[in-house]
């Protein structure tokens, strides 16, 4: 994949998440934690496929790809592993939010939810930022 490309995804996976987290506050003030919680999880999501586009990594799977985030990122140290902590739970938020029985989700988990979403995304900018993969306006 060319540089110019490669700019380009990962510019597209970075506006993903962003939307998808701006969808996430939305559900959240109208009161809809489940598809809140999804949503930020997906925006974790677009993230870590920004990073590994940079390693021209993916899987069809979400499992693989968060093993891939964490082989890839984590475990050499580019990234906190606080990072894998709150992705790792994100998944599983949103498997229960997703498919769950009888789960009730309370607004101040919802809203740790999406905290957490909006510090993954602060770090894997800052992270692409340091190695001018990403423009400071994307």
């Amino acid at each position: 994949m060319s540089e110019e490309r490669l700019r380009e995804l990962i510019t597209l996976r970075m506006q993903q998440a962003a939307e998808t987290l701006r969808e996430a506050r939305i559900l959240c003030a109208g009161q809809a934690g489940r598809g809140a919680v999804s949503r930020a999880y997906y925006a974790m999501f677009y993230a870590v496929l920004a990073l590994l586009a940079t390693k021209e990594l993916g899987t069809s799977r979400h499992s693989g790809t968060i093993s891939l985030f964490d082989r890839e990122f984590v475990k050499p140290g580019d990234l906190p592993k606080e990072l894998s902590r709150a992705l790792h739970l994100a998944f599983e938020r949103r498997q229960q939010a997703d498919y769950g029985e009888l789960i009730q989700l309370d607004e101040q988990a919802v809203t740790r939810a999406i905290e957490e979403a909006e510090v993954f995304i602060r770090e894997v900018q800052a992270y692409l930022r340091a190695r001018d993969l990403l423009s400071s306006n994307g």
